[in-house]
């Protein structure tokens, strides 16, 4: 039973010993960073009176992942100027008017708020409607863009009818399988894109007539996910075929593998983590984010490498290793605590890696964007600020 129907959050922090003082503490420091440091820390940058954008400080553009990212943030955090500043900004230049994908999203944009491509990606579409929703829950509907709820209604709502009744374009979703995709129309998801938490609340708050299309996408995203983490070491490809196995076919656009367990992956055992903390209804993927910190061990030194999903080494290096630490130890969520002190102990493994990413300051430089994006999500999430609204 999750904190859905008993509106308790678990305070992980709080479990190992940290107390309230330093756990807010904690949290209003690296917010305060992410949002307002300076240029060579923070990601959030104001545009004038009312827009704003998030920087992927390592390409150097705007993209639908963070803008919406940030939106969760803001709406977790009732930072109600900042998210309308995200939200304005996202619309004016990322939203597509016309043509085949209209309806989505740019999913990368200069800072200027020229388009750097006209295609969508699908994680930033589900996370613009969850914090739509979540905004219109917690500070009510406006006017115009503004009115939360109805902008959340229309983006699910071109999500599963692209093409449909003479429309142009193609949907989110596998309608069949009811599996998010990569991109409209590719024939293989991302792992990380499965959110059955939030299509939980998809199904209460979209169209009627799609609600139960939600309901079943929740429950198959959750056998998905039981199917795509590997049953040692609890490690997703970035990519996958519908039943759940690494990708196997090459992209069109480089050489480059997405079979791995590797960058977008690590958000995966963050991502069940939240489940499990939300509803609690176990298709066999909580076992996962423990599997996998065992699998990585005693020592954070296993952590800096990138694997094969079956725990194979591959020569080369974590791009984003803070990440990889923050969604890791955001999947001890799935762990119950235990007063045990037992080095052996489900408990103590979980209790470690929280351990560890409480230790950890969130990452300098040109590549901090991804890591401290999954590092403030998991300091929400770890000190039960991260909530159904």
């Amino acid at each position: 039973m999750g904190a859905f129907e008993t509106g308790k959050y678990r305070n992980v922090f709080s479990e190992i010993g940290k107390s309230e003082e330093e756990i807010a503490g904690k949290l209003q420091d690296a917010v305060q960073v992410f949002f307002y440091g300076s240029e060579e820390e923070r990601i959030y940058h104001p545009v004038g009176e009312d827009m704003g954008y998030l920087e992927d400080t390592g390409n150097h553009d705007v993209r639908t992942e963070g803008m919406s990212y940030g939106m969760m943030m803001c709406v977790q955090l009732d930072r109600k100027e900042e998210f309308d500043r995200i939200w304005k900004w996202s619309r004016t230049y990322m939203y597509l008017e016309d043509g085949e994908n209209e309806g989505y999203f740019a999913w990368s944009c200069r800072t200027n708020g020229e388009k750097n491509a006209c295609g969508p990606a699908p994680d930033g579409e589900e996370y613009f409607a969850m914090a739509l929703f979540f905004a219109s829950h917690r500070w009510g509907d406006g006017e115009g863009i503004f009115d939360y709820a109805r902008e959340a209604r229309n983006i699910l709502r071109a999500c599963l009818h692209k093409g449909e009744k003479g429309r142009a374009g193609q949907p989110m979703w596998n309608r069949e399988n009811k599996q998010i995709l990569f991109v409209p129309g590719s024939p293989f998801t991302d792992p990380s894109y499965h959110l059955p938490h939030f299509y939980e609340l998809f199904a209460l708050w979209a169209d009627e007539e799609d609600r139960e299309f939600w309901g079943q996408a929740a429950e198959e995203s959750r056998k998905y996910l039981a199917a795509a983490c590997h049953p040692v070491t609890g490690m997703n490809p970035e990519y996958g075929e519908f039943d759940g196995s690494p990708m196997s076919s090459k992209l069109p656009w480089g050489d480059e593998r997405h079979d791995l367990f590797y960058s977008d992956a690590y958000r995966t055992a963050a991502n069940i983590g939240l489940d499990c903390l939300w509803f609690g209804k176990d298709e066999g993927h909580y076992g996962a984010p423990l599997r996998l910190m065992r699998f990585l061990g005693t020592d954070l030194e296993a952590a800096r490498c990138v694997y094969e999903v079956d725990g194979t080494p591959v020569d080369r290096t974590v791009l984003h290793p803070v990440g990889l630490l923050a969604a890791t130890a955001q999947g001890a969520l799935t762990v119950p605590v235990n007063e045990t002190e037992e080095k052996d102990s489900d408990w103590f493994a979980a209790g470690r890696w929280v351990e560890w990413f409480w230790n950890q300051p969130l990452r300098k430089g040109g590549r901090r964007y991804y890591d401290n994006c999954l590092y403030l999500f998991a300091l929400l999430a770890l000190s039960g600020n991260y909530r159904i609204y």
